[in-house]
């Protein structure tokens, strides 16, 4: 297993924990564990003698296995679980050597492995989501008052709240808490049905042998076998997508956001940190760069999984190799993402004073939809609609004020129905704080287990 290709964005930035889970140290200890508790469950249900078990049991141990010669005759073979038996047979006498993987298929121990695995996945994913949702919480709270230019089709649309605007990533990121909740029990499910799916080769006690494994697991059974049913894992593989997507989109406003022109946020600060080899003034936006890129490329090993679920008949004939691809990228590519977003949503730098000063751009025109709906009682929405239109066109076109511009075309008697024209950004709103504490609120439910 030497001469793996350098990934540069991989080096640089991972989630440990995650890597840890998809190592082939790892790997190769689930595979392990799988055949040590599959000869305990089969001498639970009278298949095999507990003592062979116990034997067997004894040497389904990591520092047993020569990986190199393991991954030689998986190159042999195609698969890596007869040259694993082989070795694990090799360290027993006669009897038990010949009650390892009893009755049991390739597909059935790396399945199960597989399931063990994702699990494990799925709790880290939900552990650094959470990080994730209590930072951008944080934000949401602490700026709910903090008046910004919402931004549509990247203009200036109306006032908001910084509050507002991270508590709907907020509320993504709760939603898919949720999701990986659900996906966890989904795709923690048992596999031992043999070679054709009918677990023949274990006669009358196959079921209970397959209960008592899932149980000793920590699994879930079934009495319906998954060899070519990949569903479950093309689910772990959305959930994972959908969840970099929304690291994707943190990643891009923060990049967005702390440009030049706009100055509204900055990433961490810190000696050389985002610094350039020829610019001096440099200080980019690192982090959600690498987000970026890792979420990007998440999302197209999710992709991957959908065409994993085209096998056929009783076993796949290389669409099982895309997962062995696609499922450790995703897992790493994910995690890496969510903890970059993480970590920058709980050290984002945030400037008011930008703020406030970016909402007087452009003479006042992200008032507009506030001076229409002052002028609509008196004009109607539709006439309110053109006259501001056209006031808006001349004021940027003079670079004067769009009230005065409009108060100028007003007829006297609207101007006197309506009063002075005193449009305060900070008083047109709307539901934007209380968008930014029904973030929070609905966070801590999911937080503490509820749903969002």
């Amino acid at each position: 297993m030497r001469g793996h290709a350098f990934r540069l964005l991989s080096a640089l930035y991972h989630d440990e924990p995650m890597l840890a889970i998809w190592s082939p140290e790892e790997t190769v200890a689930t595979w392990l564990r799988v055949e040590s508790e599959l000869a305990q469950a089969q001498a639970e249900t009278g298949l095999l003698r507990q003592d062979d078990a116990d034997a067997i049991s004894a040497v389904c141990r990591p520092e047993l296995i020569d990986l190199d010669r393991l991954w030689e005759g998986a190159r042999t073979v195609g698969y890596p679980i007869l040259p694993l038996v082989r070795q694990i047979a090799g360290h027993l006498p006669p009897g038990p050597d010949g009650r390892v993987h009893y009755g049991a298929t390739t597909q059935d121990i790396m399945d199960t492995g597989l399931a063990l695995q994702l699990v494990r996945s799925c709790d880290r994913l939900i552990e650094l989501a959470l990080e994730f949702g209590d930072a951008l919480a944080a934000l949401t709270g602490d700026h709910a008052e903090v008046v910004v230019a919402a931004r549509t089709h990247a203009q200036q649309a109306v006032p908001t709240t910084f509050g507002a605007k991270t508590a709907v990533f907020l509320g993504e990121v709760a939603r898919e808490v949720d999701e990986l909740r659900r996906v966890r029990p989904a795709v923690g499910v048992v596999s031992l049905f043999g070679a054709g799916g009918t677990n023949a080769a274990m006669g009358e006690d196959a079921a209970r042998v397959r209960a008592a494994l899932a149980r000793r697991l920590g699994l879930a059974d079934t009495d319906v076998p998954w060899h070519v049913a990949r569903d479950r894992v093309a689910r772990f593989g959305q959930a994972c997508s959908l969840l970099a997507a929304t690291c994707v989109r943190f990643a891009r406003e923060v990049v967005d956001l702390s440009r030049t022109e706009i100055g509204e946020v900055g990433e961490e600060d810190g000696h050389h940190r985002g610094a350039s080899s020829t610019m001096p003034q440099k200080v980019n936006p690192i982090s959600s760069e690498s987000v970026i890129g890792y979420g990007v490329a998440a999302s197209g090993s999710a992709a991957l999984l959908a065409r994993a679920m085209e096998a056929g008949h009783e076993r796949s004939a290389g669409e099982w190799q895309i997962e062995w691809l696609a499922v450790p990228q995703l897992a790493e590519y994910t995690a890496a993402a969510v903890r970059l977003s993480a970590g920058t949503a709980g050290s984002l730098r945030v400037f008011p004073e930008r703020m406030r000063a970016n909402l007087a751009l452009d003479g006042g025109l992200l008032m507009s939809e506030a001076l229409m709906m002052r002028l609509a009682p008196a004009l109607g929405r539709e006439r309110a609609h053109d006259l501001v239109y056209a006031a808006a066109a001349r004021a940027r076109a003079e670079g004067a004020d769009l009230v005065g511009v409009c108060a100028r075309d007003l007829p006297e008697d609207v101007r006197e129905e309506i009063g002075p024209l005193l449009l305060d950004p900070a008083a047109y709103l709307g539901e934007a704080m209380s968008v930014a504490s029904s973030a929070v609120r609905e966070w801590k439910t999911v937080r503490n287990g509820g749903g969002a």
